[in-house]
C-alpha cells in the first residue's frame, strides 16, 4: 500500500517497496495506490481505502499488509482491525530485512536494539485480551501490576543490558581504530544507497569474496582488507551498509558505532546506481544520512556504477582544483575499475611532502622500515657510509616515523617538508 502525497510522485517508492518486500521474503499479491492531501489520523490510508484494502486481502489470500509509510501504533492497531491480518509500516519491514541479515554479534544487538525500541511503544497490541491483575485474599490494597506493564519493564532492562553492551563493543571498535592509525594507512570506507552495488565493486578491488547479491541490504557487517595502490600506498577499504530513503532513525541511533568507521575514514566512495533513474536523488539521501552521523564534511569520490547497463564508457571528471570527483566505471565487468585505483593513489600523492633523511651507518633498521613501508624516491650514499634518502610522506606517514624508536631529529635534512607536485596523474 502507498499512498502519494502532494509533491510525490511515488512510482520509484512502489518499486522500491516491491524491492523491499521482496528481499524480506514476502510474495507481493498486490499492490493498492491512494492520494490523499494528508495522513488520516484513525488509520493513514481512510476508512474507504483500508476496505478496498481489506477486500483485495480477501480475495489474495493474503496474511500481510505493508504500508510503504510509518504508521503510529495507534493507526497499524485501527487498520489491522480492519484488514483482518498483519499490518506492517515501512520501518518494521526494514527492521524485519536487518534481523534477517545480521551476521556478527555487534549486526544482531544493534538490530535487537532497534526491534525493542519500536516494541515498547506498540505492546498494546499484544496484550489487549489481559484483563488488569487483581489482588487476591489479603490483598485487596490494589490492583496487581498488569501483564504490559511487566512487559515494558522487561524491555527497558533488556534495552538497558543492550546499551552496555553495544557501548562495550564501541570501545573495543574505538581500540582496534587507535591500533590502526599507530600504523600509517589510510581508511577509505565505501558508502552509498543499498543495491548500488558496493559489496560488488568490494570484491573487485580486495578479492574478498563478500556476499552481493541483487537485492536491497544483502550485507550489513562491515568488512576491512587492505589494499595495495601503484606507488607502494596501501589504504584499508571499509564495506558499509547500504543506505535507504526515510532510514529509521532508530536503525541509524542503533548502528552509530558502525557508522562511526565512515566519519572516521580519510575518503569516501560514494558509489552510485548509474542505470537508476533516481540516482541524482539518492546521491541526496546519502548525503543526509552522512551529515546525520557526521560526516557530512569528509572528502567524497563519486563512483558512478552499472556503465555495463548504461553503455556509457569508463572514464573520469575533476574538479575545479584538478582532483578527481567523479568515476564511471562497472564492477560487474571491471571496466573502468583500473580508473579509480589510480584515482586513489593520485590523491594521496596529492597529500604527500617531500622529506629528505640523513641516516648514519648505525639506523640501517630504519633504512629499512622506510623501504619496508614507503615509497622511496631516491638514495644517494655519503661519504660518511650513511644514506641520504628522499621520498614523499603523508603527515600519518610522518609522523609514525617520527615516533619510531631509533629515529632522531637530526635526521631529517634542512629542506624536508616541500611540497610535492603531484607524481603523475590518471589520464
Amino acid at each position: 500500500m502507498h499512498v502519494r502525497f502532494p509533491g510525490h510522485a511515488g512510482d520509484s517508492e512502489v518499486e522500491e517497496l516491491h524491492q523491499l518486500a521482496e528481499s524480506a521474503g514476502a510474495e507481493v499479491c498486490g499492490t493498492i495506490l491512494g492520494a490523499r492531501e494528508r495522513p488520516d489520523a484513525a488509520s493513514f490510508v481512510g476508512k474507504g481505502k483500508a476496505e478496498e484494502i481489506q477486500q483485495a486481502v480477501a480475495r489474495a489470500s493474503a496474511d500481510l499488509v505493508v504500508v510503504n509509510h510509518e504508521l503510529s501504533p495507534a493507526q497499524e492497531r485501527n487498520l489491522e482491525k480492519v484488514v483482518a491480518c498483519r499490518v506492517l509500516d515501512r520501518t518494521g519491514l526494514i527492521l524485519d530485512i536487518f534481523a534477517q541479515r545480521a551476521r556478527s554479534h555487534e549486526g544482531k544487538l544493534q538490530v535487537e536494539l532497534a526491534q525493542l525500541e519500536r516494541l515498547a511503544s506498540r505492546l498494546v497490541r499484544g496484550w489487549t485480551h489481559l484483563e488488569r491483575q487483581k489482588g487476591g485474599i489479603g490483598l485487596r490494597g490494589g490492583p496487581g501490576e498488569t501483564q504490559i506493564e511487566l512487559d515494558r519493564r522487561q524491555i527497558r532492562e533488556r534495552i538497558k543490558k543492550l546499551n552496555e553492551r553495544l557501548a562495550q563493543v564501541a570501545l573495543q571498535r574505538r581500540s582496534r581504530r587507535r591500533g590502526r592509525h599507530k600504523v600509517p594507512i589510510p581508511t577509505v570506507s565505501m558508502v552509498g544507497y543499498t543495491n548500488a552495488g558496493k559489496s560488488s565493486l568490494f570484491n573487485r578491488l580486495t578479492g574478498a569474496g563478500v556476499y552481493a547479491a541483487d537485492q536491497l541490504f544483502a550485507t550489513l557487517d562491515p568488512t576491512m582488507r587492505r589494499v595495495e595502490l601503484r606507488g607502494n600506498t596501501p589504504i584499508i577499504l571499509a564495506d558499509t551498509v547500504g543506505f535507504i530513503s526515510a532510514l529509521p532513525h532508530s536503525l541509524v541511533e542503533a548502528f552509530k558505532s558502525t557508522l562511526e568507521e565512515v566519519a572516521q575514514a580519510d575518503l569516501l566512495l560514494h558509489v552510485v546506481d548509474s542505470h537508476n533513474p533516481e540516482a541524482r536523488e539518492h546521491i541526496e539521501q546519502v548525503n543526509q544520512v552522512l551529515n546525520e552521523i557526521e560526516a557530512g564534511t569528509v572528502a567524497q569520490i563519486l563512483v558512478y556504477n552499472k556503465i555495463d547497463l548504461t553503455g556509457q564508457a569508463p572514464r573520469i571528471e575533476r574538479d575545479a582544483a584538478g582532483r578527481v570527483h567523479k568515476i564511471w566505471l562497472s564492477a560487474a565487468t571491471g571496466e573502468g575499475v583500473e580508473l579509480l585505483t589510480d584515482a586513489l593513489a593520485e590523491h594521496y600523492r596529492r597529500r604527500r611532502r617531500a622529506v629528505a633523511l640523513q641516516l648514519p651507518p648505525v639506523a640501517g633498521r630504519l633504512r629499512a622500515a622506510v623501504y619496508e613501508r614507503f615509497d622511496v624516491a631516491r638514495e644517494t650514499p655519503l661519504e660518511n657510509g650513511g644514506w641520504l634518502i628522499e621520498l614523499a610522506l603523508d603527515p600519518a606517514q610522518t609522523a609514525w616515523l617520527m615516533q619510531q624508536e631509533d629515529f632522531r631529529d637530526e635526521y631529517l635534512a634542512s629542506d624536508s617538508h616541500t611540497l610535492l607536485a603531484p607524481t603523475g596523474s590518471v589520464s
